[in-house]
């Protein structure tokens, strides 16, 4: 318990003895029965009066302490001292009760997501000092010792060691580095000492990123959220003038026909609808059931910006995936070489592997790979990249050009026909056909899995997009079970594809695109819902996403399509509680036929179940796909 928690729990218990010990006091003596109930009255409900009167004064009338405040004193002014002050003890015990489901929920997520840094170790004078991450500049080297958070993204320049990343990702394995590595702010360094060069800074690195999506994702509500708000504001107005009329045309109609009226009776009813209306439970469970769905897919590694996001996921019909890096491992290997007149193998990948020496693609990493040699970058000059084409530079004085089909053809080079399956790599020198490269990449384990599960998970159709050869695309896509392949695509074509298909779908129907993060932000951002696969430390699929997984794992796209219909069901299953237990209580207590303590029951009894309810959307136990 919080302190503010612990002290409204002694008024509670101050409150409920004085409750108890005054109504031993007999009825008749009423004057002093009222100063006696005043006491535990004041000491439970102040600040509920408190905001009450503020609300009023700043124009915003109807609410839950409005609703309270009018009905405890009308109960009161009636002479009902023991229900007026148990309304606004048991209101509390509900408040109460709330507050530590909220702030247990926030726990639970905080500590899910504990990857602040308190601190980074730098060396200064042969010494070792922590200084605030704020003040660590690009390029500091920073140490983290066994046992201590990396607290900035940066290259690893001395030392091995594993690092947690479960905080991160979910994966419970530690992932083993050493020099030359990067690694990822918020991992945990489980062994050895790690000499860090930074290579951002704190706020631009990846566990700030992560913090601010996570504190962000509360002010992004869903469809239910701003329903249930809008529901409010109607709905308490409404009840609020059905009581003052429950109260006042009854005995009025009495006058009129000529009958004695009961005005007690009428107010006393009045006054236990306000009670039984308080939305209390809706307003409360709703965003908190929400709330929950996101720390617990948090928990799994799955990071969703905001409650909208969440909820389209549980309306997901079409999934578009890019291939490379989402599908596939993107690990690329060179499986074989065809040269043409006047270059030999060798030459071949030698012009290849300099052409590509600054580019960190995968492909291009597999090129150097396959040259085998230390690369000496004097002798490349005027490095230019096409996006969705290749890569041109001068290579000892030689204009060299490495990519598609449709480099070769603009820069008015015809290439040879390359059989076989995989990403083929053209080269030309000084404007003549030097040969093609075939690079294979590899099916990730568990994708073919991961779309069968997409299927069950009621998505109608899987489309895949890449840039690659139709013959590539089309051998992946028939090993994973793909419905629809488009191959040959460039950057701007992929967009195109997913415009052309969000065009297709119907209203109701949700497309999400899955991509690595690489290439990928301009068609995360305009499918009705991207997915940043693998993203951790790629700074465009955290900002351009609206989920973001944090690791390589394709099978928690279903999982998240999980945790998004678990959330959604308890979400409508409070609604409908909730509105049935007051709609019930309503028409019973405005004929007369419960009291006030059942009021307490439709308003309290019902927030708590809703509460109770709404704290299982943080658990992603029982769920498939785990």
């Amino acid at each position: 318990m919080t302190k503010k928690q612990k002290k409204v729990f002694i008024r509670i218990l101050i409150s409920a003895v004085l409750v108890v010990v005054f109504s031993l006091i007999p009825a008749d003596i009423t004057g002093l029965r009222f100063v006696l109930f005043m006491i535990p009255y004041l000491i439970i409900g102040y600040d509920i009066l408190r905001k009450a009167v503020l609300g009023v004064i700043h124009g915003e009338v109807f609410d839950e302490n409005f609703l309270m405040t009018a009905a405890t004193l009308g109960a009161i002014l009636l002479g009902e001292y023991t229900e007026g002050v148990a309304v606004m003890l048991f209101y509390q015990i509900g408040e109460l009760f709330q507050s530590y489901a909220v702030g247990r929920s926030r726990g639970n997520i905080a500590k899910l997501m504990d990857i602040r840094p308190d601190y980074a170790n730098v060396e200064v004078d042969g010494h070792m000092e922590q200084v605030d991450p704020d003040e660590v500049e690009i390029g500091t080297i920073i140490l983290v010792q066994p046992g201590e958070k990396v607290p900035i993204d940066g290259i690893i320049e001395e030392g091995e060691a594993a690092l947690n990343t479960s905080a991160l990702t979910g994966e419970s394995l530690p992932r083993q580095v050493s020099v030359g590595d990067q690694v990822i702010s918020g991992s945990v360094n489980m062994s050895g000492l790690l000499k860090i060069r930074t290579t951002k800074e704190f706020g631009e690195s990846t566990v700030s990123k992560i913090l601010e999506l996570v504190e962000n994702s509360s002010m992004k509500k869903s469809r239910s959220e701003n329903f249930i708000t809008r529901f409010a504001r109607y709905y308490t107005p409404a009840v609020c003038y059905g009581a003052l009329a429950l109260a006042f045309l009854p005995p009025i109609l009495c006058l009129v026909f000529g009958y004695e009226p009961n005005w007690s009776m009428w107010v006393t009813r009045a006054l236990t609808t306000l009670v039984i209306s308080c939305p209390c439970a809706l307003v409360i469970s709703i965003p908190l059931s929400f709330f929950g769905g996101i720390g617990g897919a948090s928990a799994k590694g799955i990071l969703v910006k905001g409650s909208n996001y969440l909820e389209a996921l549980s309306e997901t019909k079409y999934v578009v995936c890019d291939k490379t890096g989402t599908l596939t491992k993107g690990v690329f290997e060179v499986t074989d070489k065809e040269t043409a007149v006047g270059f030999s193998e060798e030459q071949l990948i030698e012009y290849a592997a300099y052409v590509e020496c600054y580019s960190n693609h995968p492909i291009s990493k597999s090129l150097r790979e396959a040259y085998g040699q230390e690369i000496d970058e004097s002798r490349v000059k005027d490095v230019e990249e096409i996006s969705g084409y290749g890569v041109c530079a001068y290579v000892d004085g030689r204009l060299a050009a490495a990519g598609n089909r449709k480099l070769m053809e603009k820069i008015k080079v015809t290439p040879l026909e390359q059989s076989g399956t995989g990403t083929q790599v053209h080269v030309a020198v000084d404007g003549v056909y030097a040969g093609c490269i075939l690079i294979s990449d590899v099916v990730k384990p568990g994708a073919k899995e991961a779309l069968s599960d997409l299927k069950k998970a009621g998505v109608q159709k899987i489309i895949m997009l890449t840039g690659d050869t139709k013959a590539a695309a089309d051998a992946v896509a028939a090993e994973l079970g793909v419905d629809e392949t488009r191959s040959e695509l460039l950057p701007a074509d992929k967009v195109e594809e997913v415009e052309k298909l969000l065009a297709k779908k119907g209203k109701k129907e949700k497309l999400a695109f899955v991509g690595d993060g690489i290439n990928d932000a301009p068609v995360l951002s305009r499918a009705d819902l991207g997915i940043a696969m693998g993203a951790l430390g790629s700074d465009a699929a955290i900002e351009a996403a609206d989920i973001v997984l944090m690791d390589d794992d394709p099978s928690k796209i279903a999982l998240a399509m999980q945790i998004s219909r678990k959330t959604l069901r308890i979400v409508h299953q409070n609604i409908v509680f909730a509105l049935t237990v007051k709609l019930l209580c309503l028409l019973l207590g405005a004929v007369g036929l419960v009291g006030m303590w059942w009021a307490i029951f439709a308003d309290v009894g019902v927030m708590i179940l809703a509460v109770l309810n709404a704290a299982r959307a943080l658990s992603t136990k029982g769920l498939n796909y785990l």
